[in-house]
């Protein structure tokens, strides 16, 4: 059975007495599907309007879950969405970045999900509905590992948050691979910061992705940088580096892209740099 309905309601209701396969850009979706009949109900959530645009209110701002990566890069956002609207550019060619979406890259939960650490340093939160109600869960709280997050069997993550931050903050994601497009990422970086009224660093914002099962934030790191000048912001960050509690909370792995010791040693090197490019 497909269905594609065009109101939330009548997908809730659906997942409320099924488990259908949930597809919104389908580019995840279908590649791992190449000459297999589909094996299960398909729920298409492409013509649900309303989950797809960028607002903004006094708290912040809202990215409706079936927003694409080109609508993300192509939005007139303030720069403290510089990290996300580069990530928009690295989610594979055009083609898929015309057809992918925010949620679907959340929901399908890789460990190089390029959108994930973006959103980490932005402070991100989900926003899930189901016919029981609607919950917000941060996004660290939400992608557990790899192809699996906090979604009930009945919900649907309709919406991503991102809290507001002062007129100066700024973000920028780095991200390494074996080659410059369409490659899967060894390590990247997001990094975040406001300042106060003497330029001081305020918040700031740091995750890494594909180092760890799930991206994940550096508190550690974070913490050093508050109360930095932003000029001195490349010095902290290669002082707090050199902590080991720096990077604790990564884990990664040898596979056939990298060894462990060379991811760690990259995000490193990548934190400094998008830190690097935040001091001026």
């Amino acid at each position: 059975m497909y269905g594609r309905p065009e109101e939330l309601g009548q997908a809730l209701r659906w997942l409320a007495t099924s488990r259908p396969a949930i597809v919104a850009g389908g580019t995840d979706f279908h590649p791992a599907r190449v000459g297999r009949p589909p094996e299960a109900e398909i729920l298409d959530l492409s013509r649900l309007a309303a989950l797809r645009g960028i607002t903004a209110d006094g708290s912040g701002w809202r990215i409706g879950a079936l927003t694409t990566w080109t609508d993300v890069a192509r939005a007139a956002l303030p720069p403290l969405f510089d990290a996300l609207a580069q990530a928009a550019l690295e989610v594979g060619g055009l083609q898929v970045q015309n057809r992918g979406t925010v949620g679907g890259n959340l929901c399908n939960a890789s460990p190089a999900a390029d959108g994930v650490p973006a959103l980490l340093a932005l402070d991100a939160s989900v926003e899930l509905a189901s016919l029981r109600g609607t919950r917000t869960l941060p996004l660290a709280d939400f992608v557990l590992g790899p192809r699996r997050t906090a979604l009930a069997p009945d919900e649907l993550l309709v919406a991503i948050r991102v809290p507001r931050r002062g007129a100066a903050a700024r973000s920028r994601f780095l991200k390494l691979g074996h080659r410059r497009y369409l490659v899967i990422s060894i390590a990247m970086v997001a990094a975040a910061v406001d300042v106060d009224e003497a330029d001081r660093i305020a918040w700031a914002g740091v995750a890494v992705g594909a180092c760890s099962a799930a991206a994940r934030r550096l508190p550690a790191v974070e913490e050093a940088l508050l109360g930095t000048p932003r000029a001195a912001l490349p010095d902290t960050a290669a002082r707090a580096l050199r902590d080991a509690a720096a990077l604790a909370p990564l884990a990664p792995i040898d596979d056939v892209r990298g060894t462990a010791r060379y991811r760690l040693d990259a995000a490193a090197t990548l934190v400094a740099r998008a830190l690097g490019g935040l001091a001026s």
